[in-house]
């Protein structure tokens, strides 16, 4: 992966309940002008339908348009890519952005990961940062988890990837749920090395 490409995130979304972490990590990249390459599951587009008043059309070009003008992002700032949409940049080496995150992460996205199935763009994504040698961070947001599920985030971890639970903390008191949403996001964004003031930080 080239220098080029350190501006550039690739975040994918799958059908995990938690699909506000997914999109406030989104519109945050987009505040700190990161280019940002998204994808949606098939299921993540219902979740984010029943879980938010976000209301993605069904086309990727349109929810790069409509995403766009929801968080301000500039022109070609923002792009939505399909599931089978393997010309994409985020398919391949020579091309896909040094990290990525899979928030929310679903267990079946997980395994797919885990064994490299690659059966979508998200998985070989995830596939291709890896390989790469990379940056990638999985969000699960499941409970309790199984023997398999621990299994395959163990098969991660020691493959170099972060498994960071959608488990925020409460010692900052939240009262919002939009502040428990930021811890997580706070703690992805920490992950990049990107600097952030979302949530109060532990002894400051």
């Amino acid at each position: 992966m080239s220098m080029a490409n350190d501006k550039r995130i690739t975040v994918g979304m799958t059908g995990a309940s938690g699909a506000q972490y997914g999109l406030r990590l989104v519109e945050c990249l987009v505040r700190a002008d990161y280019q940002v390459l998204v994808m949606f599951t098939r299921a993540a587009q219902i979740v984010v339908g029943s879980e938010t008043d976000c209301r993605l059309p069904g086309r990727t070009a349109e929810q790069t348009r409509y995403l766009s003008s929801l968080y301000g992002a500039r022109d070609g700032q923002l792009r939505v890519y399909g599931d089978e949409e393997w010309t994409s940049p985020v398919a391949s080496g020579s091309g896909a952005p040094r990290r990525m995150a899979v928030c929310p992460a679903s267990m079946a996205t997980v395994s797919a990961i885990a064994c490299g199935a690659s059966e979508n763009l998200l998985e070989r994504a995830a596939d291709v940062v890896i390989k790469e040698r990379g940056n990638l961070v999985v969000v699960p947001r499941e409970t309790p988890f199984s023997a398999i599920h621990l299994e395959n985030m163990l098969r991660l971890s020691r493959l170099g990837v972060t498994i960071l639970p959608a488990n925020p903390g409460f010692y900052n008191r939240p009262t919002q749920v939009e502040a428990l949403v930021d811890f997580i996001v706070a703690r992805v964004l920490d992950q990049f090395g990107i600097e952030n003031d979302l949530m109060a930080r532990w002894g400051l």
